[in-house]
């Protein structure tokens, strides 16, 4: 056997690798526990339409914002999180952790660190389930399941400050828009009133064809008296009783229409015409004032609802788990890894020189 070996070293190497992996996955390894969960990410689906009660507590999920989380979920600011509410390092540090598993030292880099606990976590996306797949392990049960319900807490916090960072500061520009639009609207409405009340015209508008429809029944009634008067003509002389009574008539309704129609058209700063166009002009920008209002309202609810909307809500499909017993490291599969890989590359050494001394002799 000795001289096997002498002859053979590499077969003495790969048994010494083989007892050294019995005795550590044998006796020596930690046990590490496993906690598990299942979780994805909602947002309530919410529409102008159908604003109602339902349609906030219905939702929809998105790929991007479970693979969002599960990069945040993996990141050096969730590993300092961590590290603050648990203290990991203390935990992963333990004398009782054999030195192939422990944290090599409690004060090491943050670099080291956040490796050390990516080969202690794995956070997976099921892209056909669209499922988040959490799985840590610690060196006790209560340990491995307070950091995932951590990554839980802290992973559905930071995707809402997130969505209602950006969302915030719309709904703040928008309420300010607003307010300098009311505050438009209220002085197009204190410009139109006061004009109506030193007018003392409610609408000017109204009064012009009121005005027109006036003038009108006047020229028809006139014309009336015309055709009456030219009529009597024929038969009596200028002088009768009954045309001059007619001629007199005629004469008011002239001086009536000359006058209706001089309130339209008076040089003066009161004429009817030049009253109603600047009521007009109040009047269009009035009611311009109120539509962009309205639609910065409406705006504005929007903008409300899909700050609502990106709120997210971490829906567990599967609770943390608290172990009940340790499911790491799985000793009898990493032996047999270890044993065949050993078996295959000392059998390629043997090989590579046995051809080598074939090709000597």
């Amino acid at each position: 056997m000795k001289d096997f070996f002498k002859n053979q070293p590499h077969w003495a190497i790969a048994a010494v690798i083989v007892i050294v992996g019995a005795i550590y996955w044998g006796v020596m390894a930690t046990d590490r526990y496993v906690s598990r969960a299942q979780i994805v990410l909602e947002s309530p689906e919410v529409s102008m339409s159908s604003m109602n009660i339902s349609s906030l507590l219905s939702g929809t999920q998105g790929s991007g914002d479970l693979l969002l989380l599960r990069q945040h979920l993996l990141s050096v600011t969730m590993l300092k999180t961590l590290q603050k509410d648990l203290d990991l390092r203390s935990h992963y540090s333990q004398d009782f952790i054999d030195s192939w598993s422990a944290l090599s030292e409690k004060g090491a880099p943050i670099e080291v660190f956040h490796q050390y606990m990516l080969e202690h976590m794995s956070i997976e996306f099921d892209e056909y389930a669209g499922v988040l797949q959490i799985q840590v392990e610690a060196f006790d049960p209560e340990m491995a399941q307070a950091i995932v319900q951590t990554l839980l807490k802290e992973g559905e916090r930071h995707m809402n400050s997130m969505g209602q960072r950006l969302a915030e500061e719309q709904v703040k520009f928008i309420e300010k828009q607003v307010a300098n639009l009311e505050e438009r609207l209220f002085e197009a409405r204190d410009n139109l009133l006061q004009f109506q009340n030193e007018n003392g015209l409610v609408s000017p508008s109204q009064t012009v064809q009121a005005i027109f429809a006036t003038v009108s029944q006047l020229q028809a009634q006139r014309a009336a008296l015309a055709a009456r008067k030219t009529a009597l003509l024929d038969y009596q002389s200028r002088t009768s009783p009954q045309v001059m009574e007619i001629t007199r008539e005629i004469r008011s309704l002239d001086e009536q229409i000359t006058e209706e129609q001089a309130k339209l058209t008076r040089e003066s700063g009161d004429a009817l015409n030049r009253t109603s166009a600047e009521f007009q002009t109040l009047q269009l920008r009035a009611e311009f004032a109120l539509e962009l209002y309205s639609n910065a309202m409406v705006a504005l609810e929007s903008t409300r609802i899909e700050a609502a909307r990106k709120l997210k809500q971490v829906s567990i499909l599967e609770f943390p788990l608290l172990p009940e017993y340790s499911t790491k490291p799985d000793r009898l599969y990493n032996f047999v890894v270890l044993l065949v890989f050993t078996l295959f590359i000392a059998a390629i050494v043997h090989l590579g020189r046995a051809i080598v001394r074939d090709h000597k002799h």
